[in-house]
């Protein structure tokens, strides 16, 4: 039994030494072909006949007589033969097969595509790394390294994040570091290093920027309107270069979003501004006069009026051809808009049983909100009722729809956030003491706007998340308004807000100055228009 098992072990080596000298190609894949006699002899006889009479130490003969037969077969028959000598062997001797061909078939594709020209291929598979595999992938060899610098991987994967991430993208115009990406390797780029430094540099200013929002830190800048008759500015829109406001006082004021300045008042409203939304064409209002204007945005022209509601216009909303405009007269109006000059009445959605405060749509639903208690949710493309999201033990005042989330605040202090799909409220954010008038939200964040003169930024991930606990879902309040806050709008750097104190705020929190600051205080700049 002794002299069997040493013979058994043996058998080891042998397939060691015969796998060794099969080509690798031949693992891929195979034809069997018909065995020849010698395969047979060698098969019946080694295998079996050895196995039954004890070893006389003549193991290193027959072994080589063994390979000296192996080298003249064929490769399909090689492999049959080991294949052979595999399913006569045990377990453990299996796993010495395995730990000894496990390193035979690893390859260094990354150092092997280069070699036969491909290398395109092999940064095209590094250029899937995040920024920690990267490092890691530098560190392997230097012709890993190689291919990651002439590669310009480090580029790329800024590149990517910048296509992906608003936050990415806003950094990269504001700290011009965008004018270096986008470009092919005949146009003249910084080197792989630069990218390489600068992406530590890019996370080291999100962490700020995000530490900056949950502490409060901002540097403050206010317009004083100065409105000489009634004082307020109901809704508001910005970009990078301009803010359009729309007052109390009847007017439309645009702003140049650096030095603070009026650069333009747009009249013709007969009533107060109570909504209003720009594109790069027009600038559509809602007035207290009941109707709606269409402005051009360059020149401040009139170019069309639309008079159909009874009472003051609340919101409206328009994207892609279709504008949706609410009332107080309980009524919701669905327009078709080929242009700033032809806009035609679609449909009009009756239902809500008070004032509807604020409308919002994409593709699939409108949604609306109304003085009754209750949000509405129709079919965008036939305009008919969907269901009633039921909750708010008070008028509601303001909402934001996207995808399947519904936020909306309301008169009874709260805010809520629905599922439209099935119509379940999945929190409810306490914390105003005051109606809860503007609503903003975005991948990250809530931000709200109350009649208690309080701006409250929630972390919305954590509202979505029902093992939360209440005391961690607002990250902080922000306090400068001295009046109610009418309307606000936000994005990853600024809060843009304004109030019946006829001011609007700018909070930066991306230029934030920290020499003698508090916490969540910082000093402002101050612009004062007073009109002529």
């Amino acid at each position: 039994m002794a002299s069997l098992l040493a013979w058994h072990c043996n058998l080891v080596p042998i397939v060691n030494w015969i796998l060794c000298s099969l080509d690798q190609k031949v693992w891929a894949g195979y034809e069997r072909s018909k065995k020849s006699t010698v395969f047979k002899t060698i098969t019946n006889g080694l295998m079996t006949g050895s196995r039954k009479r004890p070893s006389e130490g003549n193991y290193e003969k027959e072994k080589e007589v063994c390979i000296q037969l192996f080298d003249q077969w064929s490769e399909a028959d090689q492999v049959e033969f080991v294949e052979h000598l595999i399913s006569r062997m045990c377990h453990y001797q299996h796993g010495h097969i395995n730990s000894y061909l496990k390193p035979m078939l690893q390859r260094d594709f990354i150092t092997a595509l280069p070699a036969q020209g491909l290398d395109h291929i092999a940064e095209n598979i590094l250029s899937f790394l995040d920024a920690r595999s990267l490092c890691s992938a530098e560190l392997v060899c230097k012709e890993w390294q190689r291919v990651i610098s002439e590669g310009m991987l480090w580029k790329k994967l800024i590149e990517r994040m910048v296509r992906t991430d608003p936050l990415w993208k806003g950094l990269s115009e504001r700290h011009q570091w965008e004018k270096y990406l986008f470009k092919n390797r005949t146009t003249e780029v910084p080197p792989n290093s630069y990218y390489r430094s600068l992406y530590p540099k890019i996370i080291q200013d999100i962490e700020t920027i995000e530490a900056n929002w949950r502490c409060g830190r901002h540097n403050l800048q206010r317009i004083q309107c100065r409105s000489e008759n009634s004082k307020g500015v109901y809704c508001l829109q910005y970009d990078d270069d301009k803010i359009i406001s729309g007052l109390r006082d009847n007017s439309i004021k645009i702003w140049d979003k650096q030095s603070l300045e009026c650069l333009k008042i747009l009249t013709g409203h007969t009533g107060s501004v109570l909504c209003l939304q720009y594109d790069e064409r027009v600038i559509v209002t809602g007035s207290s006069d009941s109707t709606v204007r269409v402005w051009d945005v360059n020149t401040g022209e009139v170019l069309n009026t639309l008079i159909h509601h009874n009472e003051a216009v609340l919101h409206l909303r328009f994207c892609n051809g279709l504008m949706v405009t609410c009332s107080k007269d309980r009524s919701i109006a669905v327009w078709d808009m080929a242009s700033p000059t032809d806009i035609s009445l679609r449909r009009v959605l009756v239902g809500h049983r008070a004032a509807v405060n604020v409308v919002d749509f994409d593709d699939k639903y409108i949604v609306s909100a109304s003085g009754d208690r209750t949000i509405k949710v129709w079919s965008t493309s036939t305009c008919e009722f969907v269901r009633t999201l039921n909750g708010h033990k008070r008028g509601i005042a303001c909402l934001q729809y996207r995808d399947r989330l519904v936020v909306s605040g309301s008169s009874d202090n709260t805010i809520r956030l629905w599922d439209i799909e099935c119509g379940a409220c999945l929190r409810v954010l306490e914390g105003h003491e005051e109606l809860v008038r503007c609503i903003r939200f975005d991948n990250k964040r809530i931000v709200s706007g109350a009649y208690d003169g309080k701006i409250k930024v929630w972390d919305l991930q954590a509202a979505l998340d029902p093992r939360a606990p209440a005391s961690t879902l607002c990250l902080r309040t922000l306090v400068e308004h001295s009046g109610r806050v009418f309307r606000l709008q936000f994005d990853e750097f600024q809060i843009i807000s304004s109030s019946h104190d006829d001011t609007i705020l700018i909070w930066d929190f991306l230029n934030v100055s920290t020499n003698g600051q508090t916490e969540g205080r910082s000093p402002s700049r101050t612009y004062t228009y007073i009109s002529r």
